[in-house]
């Protein structure tokens, strides 16, 4: 999105493993990304815990597949996640999406305040993340991917959809 806020790492993420990580540590760590169209990944490769850099290094990925899948890839996890201290910086690892609202303040009617819904969140389990691990997320079927009226009010989706002729959706 376009709003950047202090709240963006605790309700909207996209996170294989967020750790207080430091990129600068090592001239060997870094963070790459590759979008070729189909898929956008993004690699931590070699990165160390900020102050903790005896632990040793950290190789993991995210792959944003076009189709909505995402899978995230542990290469290279050298100690239990549950042993990273979240006193510097949140530990997570999974999905969560919200938006926010800017309502004007009853006290100040011409500022505005920002108001958080996160509507839906996915966490690991952090003791299953090791070494050469993959965790896989595949998108439920929504009402969006229907193409006609026939194949939408004939699906087996548990949502009470309807076709729209006007938008033709």
């Amino acid at each position: 999105g376009d709003v950047i806020h202090r709240m963006l790492t605790a309700t909207q993420y996209v996170a294989p493993l967020m750790a207080n990580f430091n990129p600068s540590y090592s001239r060997n760590s870094t963070v790459q990304y590759l979008d070729n169209g189909t898929v956008f990944v993004v690699q931590w490769d070699k990165v160390y815990l900020q102050g903790k850099e005896d632990m040793g290094s950290f190789t993991f990925q995210a792959a944003l597949h076009s189709s909505g899948r995402i899978v995230f890839g542990y290469k290279e996890i050298p100690v239990p996640v549950l042993q990273i201290s979240a006193a510097q910086h949140p530990v997570k690892a999974g999905l969560s999406d919200a938006f926010m609202v800017l309502n004007p303040s009853p006290e100040v009617p011409e500022s505005r305040r920002r108001t958080i819904y996160e509507y839906h969140r996915v966490e690991l389990d952090t003791s299953k993340i090791t070494n050469m691990s993959a965790v896989e997320f595949t998108p439920l079927p929504t009402c969006l991917q229907h193409q006609s009226c026939e194949v939408c009010v004939t699906s087996a989706l548990t949502f009470n959809c309807s076709w729209c002729h006007v938008l033709q959706r």
